[in-house]
Parts: C-alpha cells; sequence; structure tokens
C-alpha cells in the first residue's frame, strides 16, 4: 500500500513537471520599440508639421495677448502715481485678471496640443498595433513588450543578441506596415 502510495505520488509529482516545462517551452516573449516604428512610419513628417503649425498659431495667439498685457502694464506704471487710490486699485485689478488670463490660455493652449496630438497619432497608434498583434501571432508569440515608457526610459535593459535577433519584432512590425529602415 506504502508502495503504491509513493508510485502514485511520483506519477503525479512527474506529470507535473512534465506540465511546468512545458508551459515553459509554450511560453514566447517579443518586444518591440513602438516609438522607433512610428518614427519611419511616411506619415510622420505630415502629423510633425501638422502640429507644428497648429502650436506656432497657439503661440502667435498667446504672443498677442503677452502683449496686450505688457502694454496695460506700461500704461498703469506711467499714470500710476496721478490716479486716485480708487483707480489705481482698479487698474491692479484689471492686471490681475488679465494676468489670470493669460495663465490660463496658456493652459489651455498646451492642452489643446495635447488634444491634437493624440488626434493625429492615435490612428498610427492603431495601426502599429494591429501590425503587432499579426506578427506575434505569425510567430507565436504570448506576450509582446513595449521596450520603452512614454517618457523614454528604458523597460528592456537586456538582451542576449541570439533573443533579440529572434524576439525583437520592430522590423518585422515596420515591413507589415511597408515601412523600411
Amino acid at each position: 500500500m506504502k508502495k503504491l502510495s509513493l508510485l502514485i505520488l511520483s506519477v503525479i509529482i512527474a506529470f507535473s513537471a512534465i506540465d511546468t516545462v512545458k508551459a515553459q517551452e509554450e511560453l514566447q516573449i517579443g518586444y518591440v520599440n513602438p516609438q522607433a516604428v512610428l518614427a519611419k512610419m511616411p506619415e510622420m513628417r505630415a502629423i510633425q508639421q501638422r502640429l507644428q503649425n497648429f502650436a506656432e498659431k497657439k503661440q502667435q495667439e498667446l504672443a498677442q495677448q503677452e502683449q496686450e498685457f505688457q502694454v496695460a502694464v506700461a500704461e498703469y506704471q506711467q499714470k500710476a502715481g496721478v490716479i486716485s487710490e480708487e483707480a489705481n486699485q482698479r487698474e491692479q485689478e484689471r492686471l490681475g485678471q488679465m494676468q489670470q488670463q493669460l495663465t490660463v490660455a496658456q493652459q489651455e493652449a498646451e492642452q489643446a496640443l495635447q488634444q491634437r496630438r493624440q488626434e493625429l497619432l492615435n490612428p498610427m497608434f492603431s495601426q502599429i498595433n494591429a501590425a503587432i498583434n499579426s506578427v506575434a501571432e505569425e510567430m507565436g508569440l504570448t506576450y509582446v513588450l513595449n521596450t520603452t515608457t512614454s517618457s523614454g526610459d528604458q523597460i528592456i535593459l537586456y538582451a542576449s543578441p541570439e533573443f533579440q535577433e529572434r524576439y525583437d519584432i520592430t522590423d518585422a512590425v515596420m515591413q507589415k506596415l511597408g515601412v523600411f529602415n
């Protein structure tokens, strides 16, 4: 009976070990640098130009508001010594409001630029994701990791040359998109 229990236990352990090895063999992890793919896409030049034009337009609007504020400050400084205390108070409040409006306009311009960037880049990221999914399926990958964070920090710090050659799918994604180095 004891021998039978040990035999059954041995068989269970052997099957568990086989399942673990099999699971490890099936796990295939690839990685890609989507920013490199994005930079090589021909549409990026047009998108960058559109973003630059948008940013320049917003910058001109802000410069005009800044200039109006500076003129108002200069006018106030010229007449500050000769106007009544009440008029002085009103002018300071008006200038404070102008400065606050300028700050709000700067924040809104930054938000508008971020929103415009997302509007223009989201279709590109969708194409890249579709290509990544296609390449991953073709290669039988279980996971695909991004090599960098959105701020540019590297996630994958080292991969052996053999692993890079086999699992870095950046070039394959570019080929799938028709983008070549």
